[in-house]
C-alpha cells in the first residue's frame, strides 16, 4: 500500500524517526480538504513514546477539523532545520513522514496530560503552563494520529 523508498540509501532509521519526531517543534499536517484539495497547515505536536501516537490539539472547529470528521486519514511530515558544512551553502535535512488515522481524545484528563507534555516542549515554567491550560483547557480539542506507516530520509541539497 505504502511506496518504498527510490534512493534506500537516504532512509532514516525508525529511531531516527522517532527523535525527530520527538525533538522537533513543529511540523506539516495534512488532510483531505474541501473539494478533495489537500489542506496542509503547518502545526506543533507531541510524540508519545507508551502509545506511539501523535497527538495535536486546536479549537473545536475549523477547515482541519471540519477535513478531520469526514476522513481520519492525515500524514504528518516533521523535519529538522539542517545542517551546512563549513564554508558550504547547501543544506542536509532530515524529514520524516508519518501516514495514518486521526482519532479524537474524549477522556479530559488525558487532554490536559498531553497539552501539559506538549507545552515543556516549549517552555518550563510551570506557571504559564497552569494558566494556559487553566484558560483554555476546557475547550481544547486534542486528536491522535495513530501511525499506520512511518518513512525517514536524509537529502543533501548538494
Amino acid at each position: 500500500m505504502f511506496r518504498e523508498m527510490l534512493r534506500p540509501k537516504q532512509q532514516l532509521s525508525e529511531i531516527e524517526c522517532i527523535s525527530l519526531l520527538k525533538n522537533e517543534k513543529r511540523g506539516v499536517l495534512s488532510v483531505l480538504g474541501d473539494d478533495g484539495y489537500p489542506y496542509g497547515l503547518p502545526i506543533n505536536h507531541f510524540y508519545c513514546e507508551e502509545d506511539g501516537k501523535l497527538y495535536f490539539h486546536g479549537g473545536r472547529g475549523g477547515h482541519k477539523i471540519d477535513a478531520l470528521r469526514r476522513c481520519d486519514k492525515a500524514s504528518f511530515c516533521a523535519y529538522d532545520e539542517g545542517a551546512r558544512e563549513d564554508g558550504g551553502w547547501a543544506l542536509t535535512v532530515r524529514s520524516v513522514i508519518v501516514f495514518g488515522r486521526v482519532s479524537f481524545v474524549e477522556d479530559q484528563a488525558r487532554v490536559l496530560e498531553i497539552a501539559r507534555r506538549l507545552s515543556h516542549k516549549f517552555t518550563d515554567d510551570e506557571n504559564y503552563i497552569d494558566a494556559e491550560i487553566a484558560r483554555s483547557g476546557a475547550a481544547t480539542l486534542l486528536f491522535a494520529l495513530t501511525p499506520e506507516h512511518m518513512r525517514g530520509k536524509i537529502v543533501r541539497e548538494a
